[in-house]
């Protein structure tokens, strides 16, 4: 019956989305739907392919194949030059993992575990990170009123550099020289869905479905947003983060649910990290190739939303345990940032 459902609402919402039959609140109707079932097939996938891999593995193919999309549209953004809704689709990604995913994996999985625990040494290594992304991005607003807009762009791509060679660093570490200092303990988890190859086949599949159909919902939302007169900044940072990166979200809910935390924080955590410490600055090189840098400038609430994320999300993980209420307060952040977004 899923795989039905699976198929049907992703060929419904095709059909209406290059039909043009119906209207946009059909279509965003019809694509919330199929995100869903969509949603269910990647966090299946993943967690198969999670089982061959190990936690940290899977939960790092989970948010890099996410994120792949999400960079496919934003690189589309940039070539049409509208870097602020890119700037503003990144800071919802960041935000929306730290507190968003992160805080429905430890509010879900603490309801059914009392305790849920994973690698202390990963929780302390995130947690640095998360604070070097913040102040990767503090320094360039700093100083940008005190340096020319040629200034500012070679600052943006010097830092943008950094910043990839760090992340590609913190792979080698976390992947190669100390993976089995970071790795979590092994935990019995029952057989795969699938086999390994299937497992990677189908985690691909879903991850291009994902694509097209975040693709879809995204189109929808100007209409949408223009009956219920949302802002550019709060449909940038929240609404199209939200809705497109679904699936992914809902694959580190689904996984925290049975007690493998490790691969939702992966997921959750992960995916910020790579989002702030290579998208982003890959983004800023990429606007080189059409003739105009994306300086990685951002606005103060932006830096501001950015910064309170990044504080209490490495307060909460740095002793490698959760529980359920320290998920409420990740969502109640959450809620806060964004009803001063909705009112901005």
């Amino acid at each position: 019956m899923f795989s039905i459902g699976l198929v049907v609402s992703f060929v419904l919402s095709a059909i209406a989305h290059y039909s043009g039959l119906v209207s946009s609140t059909v279509q965003f109707i019809i694509s919330c739907i199929a995100i869903l079932f969509v949603a269910g097939f990647l966090g299946k996938a993943t967690e198969s392919v999670a089982h061959y891999a190990g936690e940290r593995l899977g939960g790092f193919l989970n948010a890099t194949f996410g994120n792949a999309a999400e960079l496919i549209i934003a690189i589309f953004l940039v070539k049409d030059g509208m870097f602020d809704v890119v700037k503003a689709s990144i800071t919802g990604s960041i935000i929306g993992n730290l507190l968003l995913v992160l805080g429905l994996s430890l509010f879900i999985g603490g309801l059914k575990y009392k305790e849920q625990t994973f690698n202390i040494k990963l929780a302390g290594h995130n947690g640095s990170l998360m604070l070097l992304a913040v102040i990767a991005l503090f320094i360039p607003a700093a100083f940008a009123q005190s340096l020319t807009t040629s200034e500012t762009a070679n600052l943006s791509i010097l830092v943008a550099i950094i910043l990839i060679v760090a992340y590609l660093l913190w792979l080698l570490f976390s992947m190669v020289t100390h993976k089995n200092e970071l790795a979590d303990e092994a935990v019995e988890h029952g057989e795969p869905a699938w086999s390994k190859g299937t497992s990677i086949l189908f985690l691909i599949i879903a991850t291009v479905m994902v694509a097209f159909e975040s693709e879809w919902l995204v189109g929808t939302l100007e209409s949408i947003t223009h009956k219920f007169g949302l802002s550019e900044l709060f449909v940038g940072a929240f609404l199209i983060a939200i809705i497109g990166n679904a699936a992914e979200h809902s694959a580190a809910v689904m996984l925290a649910r049975k007690n493998r935390i490790g691969a939702a924080v992966e997921i959750a955590v992960g995916s910020s990290l790579q989002i702030a410490l290579f998208v982003g600055p890959v983004l800023v090189l990429i606007s080189l190739l059409f003739g105009q840098t994306m300086n990685i400038v951002f606005t103060t609430f932006e830096l501001v939303a950015i910064g309170v994320a990044a504080i209490i999300a490495k307060s909460i993980s740095q002793d490698g345990t959760t529980n359920w209420f320290e998920g409420v307060l990740l969502l109640v952040v959450y809620c806060i940032l964004g009803i001063a977004f909705f009112l901005v």
